[in-house]
């Protein structure tokens, strides 16, 4: 097989496991911040236990997030260099916000 595919098929993969982890890191945040709200409003220690085991989740997905991501930025140097030669200057402060 061509490297040039064999480096796509790669970054495919890489991007479908890491797209998982933000997005069930933004859905979690705001389930956390309604469980901490309705504790606050009503006193019911469930929603705070509901809160601490649903926090654990979101601290794993959160660094799976970051731990993806960092190899991701990896992968444009190693796979496509000549691209992020003529964009670097541009992606590099964006990819330096994923980190």
């Amino acid at each position: 097989m061509d490297p040039l595919i064999l480096s796509r098929i790669q970054f495919g993969a890489n991007i479908s496991f890491h797209i998982l982890f933000p997005a069930i890191t933004i859905a979690l945040g705001w389930v956390l911040l309604f469980f901490k709200l309705r504790y606050n409003r009503t006193g019911d220690s469930a929603w705070m236990r509901a809160y601490f085991t649903w926090v654990k989740v979101f601290a794993l997905s959160f660094a799976m997030g970051v731990v993806s991501g960092v190899t991701m930025s990896f992968q444009f140097g190693t796979n496509w260099p000549g691209y992020m030669e003529t964009v670097g200057n541009i992606a590099g402060p964006l990819l330096a916000y994923e980190i």
